[in-house]
């Protein structure tokens, strides 16, 4: 069994070290108020057996906690005071170093919450290391300065979580929707070089990825682009391969038909887009961002976008490739084909592409022989959206998220005309829901109660967000703010008005739906008796939402936040505040936003039909997923899934594995399995349990991870059932 000690580093249990700090204590007060030594063995083996019985490994706080809990159970208070004294005394001279413990921890690769903090950070990597300490220094400065102490304690008790504080000491934002057309089509400045309108397809995609490596070091959350804003470019490269060829017959003297002249060029196109996607491919997965990562880029495919018919076929054309060179992978340090976590694709299913006598019915089956292997492209729903993002014009539109799932809500600008790239996301606060529930004790006058007093938290925390970036020049990120990425201001200009009026978002996240149901009604909210009571706790929180926003004319937005390591963190903090209880939070995880609990066994469309009303509930940003088998073989059911999608749903995607065993060369599921209290991965052919030896691939929450997880999330996914 392990602890978790207070650099963040692991430790074997010794429960020798519980009975002599008691008997440290005990020994500091009178006779009259000590207790035994047998009676110290008893709480030192008791605190065992509880630590034993949550299965994750506990930090030395818990433990403390339970130390105390103990001493005041069998009322030996001198005893518990004196313990106590001696805690809070260690605290305050731990107080005045703990940044430097945690930058140390982590530089020693001792620090395992920060190490499995994010699974596309590898935290042996220099350039990682160096965010992270950068991270711990704005986290410190945001402790004691930036934020108010309720804001702080909230935070830490699990309460709330005020996402990305480790970014907050600087202005800086969460997540865009570039507008690469206008970079492309009217220039753009990168690094203070002029980048001029590109002649040719493959110049473009190559601009495209400087582009999106510099946005994705002047934000800390997602980005995404739209193919369709590459696709007048392979028109370009088309007449240019053209003018090219008959010069090269002209100079050879050779007479050729119009129809083999054209047959040449659209062969030599094919190679060009190929080598295009390619650019975007591996200089995505390759590129190192100053956050230490690789850029967080969503690619957008739709049809629907595209202004003409050539163009549209010009599309189809990119699209193809894309998915074709996904299927492919990348090949890892061993040369094995693998599946990279970036770029994330969306897949938009429309009239066009999901029948069978559509025109483009070839790109979703590729997509789902894509899907089946390399659990992307995820998938819009242009039928669902096109309901559900409506304008104050009344006209629905279809558009991508920023990264996993956060979308922007409708926006008309000053000339009544729609507008999605070129917009962003401020930063996000999430309520705790089951520590609403728990602390209600199931009084539901209380809970709605304190569910206001926690939502007034998160709006003043958000506040405190959206106020960080106003004042921000455009200086600060010339990429975004001057030269296209989302605005073209002046130097010296304040972002300000871009935060107000929708142009922008800021969200509100919630997370374990299910647990506060569960414990509220003693139902899931898949059953009927639960489902009414969650729905209006979504309904309360948009309404809160619409409140603010009525306000203070900023468009917040409810969102189904895409908990990674704050899933962990949830778990521990209900544990701590409320003990273990059954059902609700005896896991080391609580469910991601309104999902359905990953044990629950329910079948891939009822799921989806049912967090479809869910999802509608979240305007801010939701995805809902089916955990399915190797479907490499069942590209019929995959299909059937997809349409399903079309009809019911507005954003989903399909969850299956791909791994690979350095070791053996094991290509099929990489095991979770208990060992000494941890849960690691095992190679079921050969036994490896070295990370560094294998590939994992699993979705983490909305995106794929390829690095690994904290306990909390690892349990999750071991704890998934299939639902096809």
């Amino acid at each position: 069994m392990k602890i978790i000690k207070r650099d963040g580093s692991e430790a074997t249990y010794d429960e020798s070290k519980i009975y002599n700090a008691i008997k440290k204590a005990n020994e500091s007060v009178s006779e009259t108020s000590q207790i035994s030594d047998e009676k110290i063995a008893e709480i030192s083996q008791n605190i065992t057996k509880i630590a034993k019985k949550r299965k994750r490994a506990l930090n030395v706080e818990e433990i403390q906690d339970l130390v105390e809990d103990s001493l005041m159970e069998i009322n030996a208070f001198n005893l518990s005071r004196a313990y106590i004294t001696y805690r809070y005394t260690r605290a305050l001279a731990r107080k005045k170093n703990t940044t430097d413990d945690q930058i140390l921890g982590l530089i020693e690769q001792k620090n395992e919450e920060v190490k499995q903090e994010n699974s596309n950070k590898n935290p042996t990597v220099s350039s990682v290391q160096r965010d992270y300490m950068a991270g711990e220094v704005s986290k410190d400065l945001t402790r004691r300065i930036f934020l108010p102490q309720d804001i702080v304690k909230a935070h830490d008790e699990g309460i709330i979580h005020f996402h990305d504080m480790d970014y907050y000491a600087q202005h800086m934002h969460n997540c865009d929707l570039i507008n690469l057309e206008d970079m492309l089509q009217n220039g753009t400045v990168i690094s203070g070089t002029m980048i001029e309108k590109p002649h040719r397809f493959v110049t473009a995609c190559n601009i495209a990825t400087q582009i999106i490596a510099q946005v994705a070091s002047s934000q800390y959350g997602g980005q995404s682009i739209s193919l369709t804003h590459l696709a007048p470019f392979v028109d370009d490269s088309r007449k240019k391969i053209k003018a090219e060829t008959l010069d090269e017959f002209k100079q050879a003297g050779i007479e050729v038909s119009e129809e083999k002249i054209d047959a040449i060029v659209e062969k030599k196109l094919r190679k060009e887009v190929a080598s295009g996607v390619q650019t975007i491919q591996y200089q995505v997965v390759t590129l190192m961002t100053t956050n230490g990562q690789a850029p967080f880029i969503t690619v957008f495919m739709y049809l629907g976008e595209a202004r003409n018919e050539q163009e549209k076929k010009d599309l189809a054309m990119i699209i193809e490739e894309v998915l074709n060179q996904r299927y492919q992978g990348v090949k890892n340090e061993s040369g094995v084909w693998v599946t990279p976590a970036f770029p994330k694709l969306i897949y938009v299913l429309e009239e066009q592409n999901i029948h069978e006598d559509s025109p483009y019915y070839y790109l979703t089956q590729l997509a789902a022989k894509c899907s089946a292997k390399r659990l992307v492209p995820d998938y819009i729903s242009e039928k669902k959206m096109l309901e559900y993002k409506i304008d104050k014009n009344g006209e629905g539109h279809c558009y991508t998220c920023m990264g996993c799932r956060s979308f922007l809500t409708p926006y008309v600008d000053e000339n009544g005309k729609p507008k999605y790239y070129g917009r962003f996301n401020q930063g996000v606060v999430t309520i705790n829901l089951p520590d609403v529930a728990l602390s209600s004790e199931k009084d539901e006058k209380k809970f709605w109660k304190i569910f206001d007093e926690r939502l007034e938290l998160c709006y003043k925390a958000l506040m405190y967000r959206h106020n960080r970036l106003k004042g921000t020049i455009s200086d600060v990120a010339p990429i975004l703010w001057q030269y296209g990425a989302l605005a073209r201001l002046k130097k010296g200009e304040k972002i300000d008005k871009l935060l107000y009026g929708g142009y922008s978002t800021i969200s509100l996240g919630y997370a374990g739906l299910y647990e506060c149901t569960k414990y509220m009604t003693g139902y899931s909210h898949t059953d009927e008796h639960g489902k009414e009571f969650a729905l209006r706790v979504m309904q309360h929180m948009n309404d809160k939402c619409k409140e603010w926003k009525a306000k203070e004319n900023i468009d917040f937005s409810l969102y189904g936040t895409p908990l990674e390591s704050t899933t962990y963190k949830f778990a521990k903090a209900l544990q701590r505040r409320f003990g273990i209880i059954p059902g609700i939070n005896d896991k080391n995880y609580i469910t991601n936003s309104y999902h359905v609990h990953v044990t629950e066994k329910i079948d891939a469309f009822t799921k989806l039909k049912f967090e479809s009303e869910f999802q509608r509930l979240s305007p801010g940003g939701a995805i809902s997923y089916v955990e399915v088998p190797d479907m490499k073989n069942n590209l019929d059911a995959v299909m059937s899934l997809l349409k399903f999608i079309y009809d019911n749903i507005m954003y989903a995607e399909l969850n299956t594995k791909s791994d690979y065993c350095q070791v053996c060369g094991y290509d099929g599921e990489i095991q979770i399995v208990e060992e000494d209290g941890k849960l690691i991965w095992e190679c079921p052919n050969c036994h490896n349990h070295d990370q560094t030896k294998m590939n994992v691939t699993r979705r983490t929450c909305g995106y794929i991870g390829t690095q690994y997880w904290n306990q909390g999330r690892t349990q999750e996914i071991r704890d998934r059932v299939l639902h096809l």
